[in-house]
């Protein structure tokens, strides 16, 4: 790295980032599952507790003075639960609906991003630097990650194709993301937010075909010990697999 680099407070995208990103996706599905479902407490409840574990994390992120492995993945894996249970209160519980709630999330998301475009010039997440940036960098999170749940219950209900069939929808979406990254000069910070926001549903959908009743599609998988799995295997990878912060030049190119 050369002297006008500057250091990120993310993590650099490589194969294994994103292998955790799904991984961390379906183990938000389960672990919110597990809380407003298995424990009984409700999406509002939920939300509340996930929200509080989110903005503590966050926080410590914020003041965080490098990039640090086990707190990113971990404010990572509360944006994801809290992203469950905020998309199911809001589609189930206030009756908004699956596309109504994707409508008004996906609004939000290009309202976030457009919002730290217009103030920074860049939507890069090589720029994650500084607390304004970050506070941009969390809320665009947040917001795809409740996104990307109610566009997988809407994907596996609403259409009729059911948990795998919408899985195997976003995943044919991340492949023609990765042909385009490869095979065409599309932005690649765009593409980046474009395969950031499909891995949630992915992850949703599998998610919910673990732990969701035999009769509506699902391998009806314990909740609790689906989501001790996925967190162990989360684990090993951050353990195993190269975790360095990524970098970018002391100014940032646009996106």
């Amino acid at each position: 790295m050369s002297r006008d680099d500057v250091l990120s407070k993310v993590p650099a995208v490589t194969l294994g980032f994103w292998v955790i990103k799904i991984l961390a996706t379906t183990l938000g599905e389960t672990g919110g599952d597990t809380v407003t479902m298995t424990m009984n407490l409700g999406y509002l409840t939920g939300t509340f507790i996930f929200l509080g574990f989110l903005v503590v994390l966050v926080v410590a992120q914020i003041v965080a003075k490098k990039f640090h492995p086990w707190l990113y993945w971990a404010t990572i894996i509360a944006s994801t639960t809290a992203g469950t249970t905020m998309a199911d209160f809001f589609d189930r519980s206030l009756g908004i609906g699956y596309a109504g709630g994707s409508t008004v999330l996906f609004a939000c998301v290009i309202a976030v991003l457009g919002a730290w475009y217009f103030t920074e010039k860049s939507i890069s997440v090589d720029t994650v630097s500084t607390p304004r940036v970050e506070v941009f960098y969390w809320l665009a999170i947040t917001f795809s990650q409740t996104l990307g749940t109610a566009l997988g219950d809407w994907m596996a209900d609403d259409t009729g194709l059911g948990f795998l069939g919408g899985a195997a929808v976003f995943a044919v979406a991340l492949a023609i993301v990765a042909v385009l990254y490869f095979r065409t000069q599309i932005s690649r910070v765009l593409l980046f937010w474009a395969a950031f926001i499909l891995t949630r549903p992915l992850g949703a959908t599998v998610g919910d075909f673990l732990d969701k009743p035999l009769d509506h599609g699902g391998l009806n998988l314990s909740r609790p010990i689906a989501s001790v799995v996925l967190g162990v295997a989360i684990i090993a990878l951050i353990a195993l697999l190269p975790q360095r912060a990524g970098s970018h030049p002391g100014k940032a190119s646009a996106a």
